[in-house]
């Protein structure tokens, strides 16, 4: 599925979407996040964040890495995903697999209740399971991303 997106407000409402469609299962959900600088990728996180009534600024963990944010029992609208705590991650700056584990990331990924959105995962692609949710950003201009699942 492609999108075209051209406002803060068409991003959340394909973010809310996509959460809508994920499904949980015995170890973390990972949704990759894959698209040049700029593109939208931690803008979509910003508001997936926002879906789930994370309250706290969510920026981008360029420089430390990963971020974690506690999830309320219900997010926007009451409505219950089920996970406990979103998970962000930029491995921009990381060099292979074994980076991540310094993360705990055998703990992380083995936990149900963890969504986690990954940018950056060809830099830690060695680690990363097969089947994830993959979503790819691309910049058309100053004011469009086109967004692929």
């Amino acid at each position: 599925m492609k999108k075209m997106v051209k406002s803060l407000t068409d991003l959340e409402s394909l973010a809310d979407d996509f959460l809508k469609k994920l499904k949980k299962g015995k170890r973390a959900t990972l949704v990759t996040l894959t698209g040049d600088l700029g593109s939208g990728k931690t803008a979509f996180t910003q508001r997936v964040g926002k879906i789930l009534g994370i309250k706290a600024k969510i920026t981008s963990p360029t420089f430390v890495i990963e971020k974690k944010y506690k999830l309320p029992p219900a997010g926007r609208g009451g409505i219950s995903t089920g996970y406990k705590q979103l998970i962000h991650i930029d491995a921009y700056r990381l060099n292979s697999g074994r980076d991540l584990l310094a993360l705990s990331w055998d703990e992380i990924i083995a936990n149900p209740g963890n969504l986690i959105l990954l940018e950056w995962p060809e830099k830690v692609k060695d680690i990363i399971p097969a089947d994830v949710y993959k979503i790819n950003f691309k910049f058309v201009d100053d004011s469009s991303r086109e967004i692929s699942f």
